[in-house]
């Protein structure tokens, strides 16, 4: 099994929810790629007299990798308002998602060193993407090594996204857990981060996302990241083997 696959993908749906879905654009491989569409109820504002009302929902694509039917994966949620760069190292595919589109990529406005290198047009975003609902969470800032992350979550529907500091494939996770922590991560896992936060549901990058009793599940693989360690790295090394 490749780490990472490679052409054209063969798309696989996962993480079906209400407010959105998500896939895996290579199934086979070992690095789990897992990709995003949020929906989001869109406002207009009459110029008349200034009442709000309800539109055609909108379509928020988070850290894409492209394969054949994602676009009809898209139009199932809604209108694509925007593609975002969640993570410094998950360039991947938006620019050729959002050029075909005709939308920007959205990239947090404390990171460095992505938009300049997107074949697209970009729009910077800070505590709260767009008009979303949607809380910007700063997960890692850090030069050495190089990572930068932010997560996003939705106070109203308890859905946290993050593409990096957890997943669910299996060189993230210790036996028995459902969640964890990154390897590199591990021995000082980021809880601050996520401090307060009681999410319905976890969709992280590299694997499906978690829908049970989520809160336990992030609460735990952070509580336990350290104490964990030793098996969390014994099943990454005969993952990489």
């Amino acid at each position: 099994m490749p780490m990472k696959g490679r052409g054209t993908g063969q798309l696989q749906e996962i993480d079906r929810w209400d407010g959105g879905v998500g896939w895996i654009a290579h199934p086979d491989e070992g690095m789990q790629r897992a990709s995003h569409v949020l929906g989001v109820d869109s406002v207009e504002r009459s110029a008349a007299d200034s009442e709000t009302q309800s539109s055609d929902g909108e379509a928020w694509v988070i850290d894409p990798v492209d394969a054949p039917g994602v676009d009809d994966l898209l139009a199932s949620v809604g209108e694509v308002a925007g593609v975002v760069v969640c993570l410094d190292r998950h360039k991947r595919d938006a620019a050729a998602v959002a050029r075909r589109h005709d939308v920007p990529v959205y990239v947090p406005d404390w990171m460095t060193g992505v938009a300049s290198k997107l074949d697209a047009p970009t729009e910077r975003f800070g505590r709260e993407l767009a008009d979303t609902g949607y809380r910007a969470l700063t997960i890692v800032n850090r030069s050495l090594p190089p990572w930068q992350e932010v997560g996003l979550y939705h106070d109203e529907t308890g859905t946290l996204v993050v593409p990096e500091a957890l997943g669910t494939a299996s060189y993230f996770c210790a036996s028995g857990e459902r969640l964890g922590v990154h390897p590199m991560l591990r021995p000082v896992p980021p809880k601050r981060a996520f401090h307060g936060l009681e999410p319905e549901r976890v969709l992280v990058g590299h694997g499906a996302g978690v829908f049970e009793d989520a809160t336990t599940a992030l609460h735990d693989a952070l509580d336990n990241a350290r104490s964990r360690l030793p098996s969390a790295y014994a099943s990454a090394l005969r993952e990489m083997l």
